[in-house]
């Protein structure tokens, strides 16, 4: 069965760009690279991935897409454009022919206002993917989850796929009202999940899959078996877990999935939400 790891990046670390690595961190307080990733997909036996932007960057998107050229075992990346940009079509038409370019995200989650999504600009610059046919990822909050929804509501026809499941309080063990947004926004049928970034809002000191596990089945309860894709967060789960384990972790929460169900998550709906070639 085929695996695409949904939801990874890369880096060439400085405190400056990657501020927000706390300092207990300190593993991932380095450079990450393509060699860095290879072996780790080579021992957890996944086949591709994804690279996603870390930075608001029009220079790391072509950074990742000279990566994505060079490397075949990348198979993809979701990068970063000024959507509020008044030349949005311009850079978005740039992009247009690279066949690897596959989506776009904000760091939503780091904006001061929560409701950054919300604005008009933003919004026409999400019609501007819609027309080309690119996903956008949400990266968010749980407490942003009701601007989350009225986001979509207004672009029923742009793919969105939510990041590391709206970053619950796991730590606490707090999980409404998450689960309850959770369920609503699943009820749009243009919106899918990642299975990722969970470990890093547990305790990545003492985390259990046991206490992950009700998180896991809100979201499956809420997307369903085919809008829920396996996403490593590498190096950013560095700090609570190998890959290695992260990938064992979701193995085990799925095995009792049909096949096909199985195949959706590994590597299924990745390929259909980003439109990714086979290979």
């Amino acid at each position: 069965m085929s695996i695409i790891d949904s939801h990874h990046h890369f880096w060439r670390y400085t405190e400056a760009d990657y501020g927000w690595i706390p300092p207990a961190w300190e593993q991932i307080r380095r450079d990450f690279g393509p060699a860095d990733l290879f072996h780790e997909i080579s021992t957890a036996g996944v086949d591709g991935v994804i690279s996603v932007q870390a930075r608001q960057s029009l220079v790391e998107t072509e950074w990742l897409l000279d990566l994505a050229t060079r490397h075949d075992f990348i198979r993809g990346v979701v990068g970063w454009v000024p959507l509020k940009d008044d030349d949005i079509e311009s850079h978005l038409d740039r992009y247009a022919q690279q066949p690897k370019l596959l989506g776009f995200r904000h760091v939503l989650q780091d904006e001061p206002d929560d409701a950054y999504m919300l604005s008009s600009d933003f919004n026409r610059g999400l019609r501007a993917l819609t027309r080309r046919g690119f996903a956008y990822d949400l990266l968010i909050h749980e407490r942003m989850l009701t601007n989350a929804i009225f986001l979509v509501d207004q672009h029923p026809n742009q793919t969105f796929i939510l990041d590391h499941i709206a970053k619950p309080p796991i730590a606490s063990g707090g999980i409404e009202p998450w689960a309850k947004n959770i369920q609503t926004l699943a009820q749009r049928p243009n919106v899918a999940c990642k299975l990722s970034g969970m470990v890093t809002e547990a305790d990545v000191q003492t985390w259990t899959p046991v206490q992950l596990q009700p998180y896991f089945d809100v979201v499956l309860a809420s997307f369903g078996p085919k809008r829920l894709l396996f996403g490593s967060d590498w190096p950013v789960c560095l700090a609570g877990c190998s890959y290695l384990r992260w990938k064992q972790t979701v193995e085990n929460w799925i095995m009792k999935l049909s096949e096909s169900e199985r195949s959706s998550i590994w590597s299924d709906n990745a390929a259909k939400l980003y439109r990714l070639a086979r290979g």
